[in-house]
């Protein structure tokens, strides 16, 4: 099809979409992600979905990645707050991985060789002021975190606090009150999902898919992180068991945007330029405080559930996640149908290829439009 009419018909499908009626079947999505702040790739990511007339956010659950559970909650919170959105639920969930330990990680980088992002293990482990009665703390160890961290935010301090309700037991009722409607959009370290499939077996084949920003196989890029560890991507590396549990899983349907993608796709000064010129809450809020200029990992992710045809190549695949704690420790492993293990992997449509100028102006028009209000009825 012919450039310019492509063009055309997206713009003027986004001017349908955007005018259709609030009683129109929406889209359902549970948001999990490492919500730090303000700002950046996570928090826009979530604007994608907020944004979108299509779809009903049912709730975003938590966890740890880029940084501390908690801080990201509260960065989370606080945009809801300003784009007018506080009858979104935020659901706590995992403070650590499942396995891998912040020591662990550090004599593994000095024997096998460092890695260029650390997340939250490049902080300070989150402890307590002081201990909740009852509390059993071991000598000199850090204990699980209780109230939110003080450091000020640069974008206010929220007025709303979590739901009491943690973040697999969120995911698990969401799926169950809905059954086959809602899609699972992953875009941080899997351990909530992970939890959630532990808790209960059911609950990745009641969802209708599984959306992950996460992998990576063969990016062509001279950067750093990746040219010469191709298959090193920091949110299956975080938490690399969980990663192998939530791929695992009998999903429906389960989409991957790898690094592969993701690294043809930059945040530009254009871009936020262009945003900045609309007075609407997101936009606002991103020509405030977005200040980094980095690759769209998780906003493209959003952005390819919402339409699909902004990518132009996918390679079916079986996924894993070596888990031996060696070299190559949460690394991603793949296969096609003839050399794959004998073991019970799962397809996954991995995103290698996409159209950059489409999906550079379906990013700037969300961003730059008024937000939409849910359609649900409110969900405490």
């Amino acid at each position: 099809m012919h450039t310019l009419l492509r063009k055309s018909l997206f713009v003027a499908a986004l001017a349908i979409a955007l005018a259709a009626p609030a009683s129109a079947q929406k889209r359902m999505v549970v948001i999990d992600q490492d919500t730090s702040g303000p700002g950046g790739s996570n928090i826009m990511s979530m604007l994608v979905l907020l944004q979108s007339p299509q779809v009903d956010v049912l709730g975003i659950t938590v966890v740890t990645g880029n940084a501390w559970r908690d801080d990201e909650a509260r960065h989370a919170l606080r945009m809801l707050e300003l784009i007018g959105r506080s009858d979104v639920p935020v659901a706590l969930g995992a403070v650590y991985p499942l396995v891998r330990t912040q020591q662990e990680t550090r004599i593994m980088s000095a024997l096998v060789g460092q890695v260029a992002w650390l997340g939250a293990w490049g902080e300070k482990l989150p402890t307590l002021t002081t201990a909740p009665a009852g509390a059993v703390v071991a000598p000199a160890q850090a204990v699980l975190p209780g109230p939110f961290e003080t450091r000020p935010l640069a974008e206010g301090e929220p007025h709303v606090k979590p739901i009491a309700e943690d973040a697999a037991h969120f995911l698990i009722r969401q799926v169950h009150e809905h059954p086959h409607q809602v899609t699972v959009y992953a875009a941080g370290p899997l351990t909530n999902i992970a939890l959630a499939i532990a808790i209960d077996p059911h609950f990745a084949e009641l969802a209708q898919g599984l959306v992950i920003m996460g992998s990576s196989l063969n990016p062509h890029t001279d950067d750093p992180e990746f040219a010469t560890s191709p298959r090193h991507e920091f949110n299956i590396w975080f938490d690399p068991e969980a990663a192998r549990i939530s791929l695992r899983a009998h999903w429906p349907r389960i989409d991957v945007t790898t690094v592969d993608v993701s690294i043809k796709a930059m945040f530009t000064q254009q871009m936020l330029e262009t945003i900045a010129k609309s007075n609407n809450p997101a936009a606002r809020y991103i020509a405030k405080y977005s200040d980094e200029r980095y690759y769209l990992w998780d906003e493209l992710a959003a952005c390819a559930w919402l339409d699909p045809s902004i990518i132009t190549q996918t390679l079916n695949l079986y996924m894993d996640v070596d888990v031996s704690h060696g070299p190559a420790y949460g690394e991603t492993l793949t296969w096609g149908e003839a050399l794959k293990p004998s073991i019970d992997l799962q397809l996954v449509h991995a995103q290698v290829d996409l159209d950059l100028p489409r999906f550079s102006k379906m990013f700037v028009d969300l961003m730059s439009a008024p937000t939409p209000q849910s359609t649900l009825k409110p969900n405490k």
